[in-house]
């Protein structure tokens, strides 16, 4: 998989996903399959236990299909998952 910008636009629901670091510390650590996410959250199954984690202010890692690990920052994938389809990312690097 290229690592380019799309990558923000993808779908995370089903995707195993890690939180690298977080404002909150109680939410470091936490890893499992993302099962929904809103405007400003993503839930993570984790544990058999639905966790909550805020977007903003928390850096993820997501395990893609094809094995690669992604780090995204929540800042950037803030909004709801349809219209992050829609906007158009450009880069900064």
């Amino acid at each position: 998989m290229r690592i380019t910008s799309e990558v923000l636009q993808d779908e995370f629901i089903g995707l195993n996903a890690r939180v690298a670091s977080s404002r909150n510390p109680s939410c470091n650590g936490i890893a499992g399959k993302v099962v929904d996410e809103t405007r400003n959250t993503l839930v993570i199954l984790h544990d058999e236990k639905e966790k909550i984690i805020v977007k903003d202010g928390t850096v993820f890692h997501f395990r893609f299909p094809d094995g690669t690990v992604v780090e995204i920052d929540g800042k950037t994938i803030i909004g709801r998952s349809e219209d992050r389809v829609k906007r158009k990312i450009r880069r900064h690097w």
